[in-house]
């Protein structure tokens, strides 16, 4: 496939336009009609398999961000995502990361947007095009990458260029919570969170395919970004924080918080309650 015949879309939202966004190409005089302003922090959202820009966890993550912080939201919109075939649209994630990454260039360029306070969030194949993303940039290197229960069929472990690793961006967090099903059940952050010890959620009965348990992680991660409420235990391995036998003693790190880029490093378990508000809020 050449880059045309992977479209990818980008819609910025803002403080001034907080639910309806604006598409930008990149140009300067399309960039400049919008309310972009490069001195704010930026957050890109990346969507998963048969997911689109006006998808719920899109307006979920758009609206926590915006209320907690003044920075501007990009939403990228990938249409083959939205094939039938979810190998085909595994075919595309590293062209569409590619294209990503040109974009976040040619603001940085352009506009001088700031790599350090730059956040690109990925929900399950979405995770891994922020992972192409973070490994395409040619101006720095991204700030920090969430990765929401990046997405394991097709996805091989062992072969971290070919999927979001925790060397894509500064700093990457990995919020796993269906591993083994449709996420991965091994670390792939640099900070790896196991809500719940990361394979089923709770309030997800009979959660057979895993898609309620999936999706949690971007309802975790806004509520994250908006109440900054999940407390941690660190474990001395991921089979620690599957079995949640980590202890009790809470750690300072908390998931999806927006100063991890600085000193999250290792493996979380983070318990969680069955309606929202879901974080457990117990300092350390």
């Amino acid at each position: 496939f050449g880059l045309s015949t992977v479209p990818v879309k980008y819609y910025v939202y803002t403080r001034a336009n907080p639910s309806k966004g604006t598409k930008i190409v990149a140009t300067t005089k399309s960039v400049d009609a919008s309310n972009f302003d490069a001195s704010k922090p930026t957050y890109f959202v990346i969507h998963g398999w048969t997911q689109s820009y006006t998808s719920g966890m899109n307006k979920d993550i758009r609206a926590a961000a915006l209320r907690r912080f003044d920075c501007n939201v990009i939403v990228v919109d990938w249409a083959r995502a939205r094939s039938v075939d979810y190998a085909t649209s595994v075919i595309a994630v590293p062209k569409v990361g590619a294209k990503v990454a040109e974009m976040i260039d040619f603001l940085n360029k352009n506009y001088k947007m700031s790599f350090e306070t730059l956040t690109v969030a990925g929900h399950s194949l979405g995770a891994h095009v922020a992972g192409y993303a973070g490994k395409n940039v040619k101006n720095g290197k991204i700030g920090t990458i969430i990765g929401m229960d990046p997405a394991l069929p097709l996805f091989n472990y062992d072969k971290p260029k070919k999927r979001l690793a925790e060397t894509d961006g500064v700093y990457v967090e990995s919020i796993q919570t269906n591993g083994g099903l449709l996420g991965f059940l091994k670390p792939i952050g640099k900070g790896a969170f196991y809500p719940n010890g990361g394979e089923e959620q709770p309030g997800c009965p009979l959660d057979v395919t895993g898609a309620c348990s999936h999706g949690r992680s971007t309802t975790y991660y806004a509520e994250a970004l908006e109440l900054n409420d999940f407390s941690s235990i660190q474990c001395p391995d991921y089979k620690q924080a599957v079995a949640d036998s980590c202890g009790a003693k809470f750690s300072t790190s908390r998931m999806g918080a927006v100063y991890n880029v600085d000193k999250v490093s290792g493996v979380f378990y983070v318990p969680v309650y069955k309606n929202y508000p879901f974080g457990v809020l117990n300092d350390a």
